[in-house]
């Protein structure tokens, strides 16, 4: 065995780490991507543990979202949001985000939703901008200020740049992962995983909770569906339903009834206070928010087993 191999093989570590521990990575005043996409998918068991920690300041860059930075909006965690869209689609507005800038002058930036993807590939790509076409005259260029017109320099053709999110810290909710930070990601999937594989590319520290942490067997055996290789991972966390009240593809649906229940309590600021309160502060981790779901409904969501 060369000395290299042998270094390999001494190196290679486990990078599974506690909730809190994952939270704890992130600082007050970080820029944090959230994976998922709109009311799929959200690592909402790290939004709540950030909750918990009493994290100030925050900066959420996304493409389309919901729920998660609604949360973290009410929380007073989030200050700024940058994204193309913030509702809760079939479920309707989002509630504490409305009221914050109605009421509060809360910072909210516009991207148009591509754009806002190429954000991320800028950033993918180690570019500081995205060139971008066709937004001359748009209200979104005046309302920006950090989108800057310039001039092709092979055409002289008037374009945009779109600043790269310049993430500090990026959460994905995964199906699956190894000890070691290997991401299962499903053969056929959509929107959701397709953007948490851009993201896991475009962060300088990537989190990942998963469904559960699977053996080296089992990874594999399913080897092809690693789309986010160990080397992209700081962190790793074995968070069952941790995508809850959200949906999980191929794993559980959207829990209707807690979807309905935050959104009631989220119409004043009194009745997130409460909510917060009971699914957030007054439980230590996500075992005891688990246990207040209740097991008899989690199960009723359920699609299919992970190990079949």
């Amino acid at each position: 065995m060369s000395n290299s191999i042998a270094t390999a093989e001494v190196e290679r570590r486990s990078k599974v780490v506690s909730l809190q521990q994952a939270a704890g990575l992130v600082a007050n005043g970080m820029r944090i991507g959230l994976g998922g996409f709109a009311i799929y998918q959200r690592p909402m068991a790290f939004v709540r543990e950030l909750i918990r920690q009493r994290r100030k300041d925050l900066t959420v860059v996304g493409v389309t979202n919901s729920i998660e930075a609604d949360m973290l909006i009410a929380a007073g965690t989030c200050s700024r949001l940058e994204t193309s869209y913030m509702g809760f689609e079939k479920f309707g507005l989002a509630p504490a985000f409305r009221r914050a800038c109605e009421k509060h002058g809360f910072d909210a930036v516009d991207y148009p939703e591509l754009l806002a993807w190429d954000r991320f590939r800028a950033d993918q790509e180690g570019l500081q901008f995205w060139p971008a076409s066709g937004l001359g005259g748009t209200s979104l260029v005046e309302l920006n200020p950090d989108i800057k017109a310039f001039d092709c320099p092979l055409t002289g053709k008037p374009l945009h740049a779109l600043p790269a999110t310049r993430l500090d810290i990026a959460v994905i909710h995964a199906a699956a992962a190894d000890k070691y930070g290997n991401v299962i990601v499903p053969g056929f999937h959509n929107l959701p995983q397709s953007f948490d594989v851009t993201l896991s590319r475009s962060c300088r520290k990537l989190v990942v909770t998963a469904e559960r942490i699977v053996s080296d067997n089992f990874l594999q055996r399913h080897a092809r569906l690693v789309q986010i290789p160990a080397a992209r991972v700081h962190a790793v966390v074995e968070v069952p339903f941790g995508a809850h009240p959200t949906s999980m593809l191929g794993r559980y649906l959207d829990d209707d009834t807690h979807w309905a229940q935050y959104i009631g309590a989220a119409k004043t600021e009194e009745g997130v206070a409460e909510y917060l309160k009971a699914n957030v502060f007054d439980l230590a981790s996500h075992d005891d928010y688990l246990d207040r779901i209740g097991g008899a409904r989690l199960a009723s969501l359920l699609q299919v087993d992970l190990q079949q």
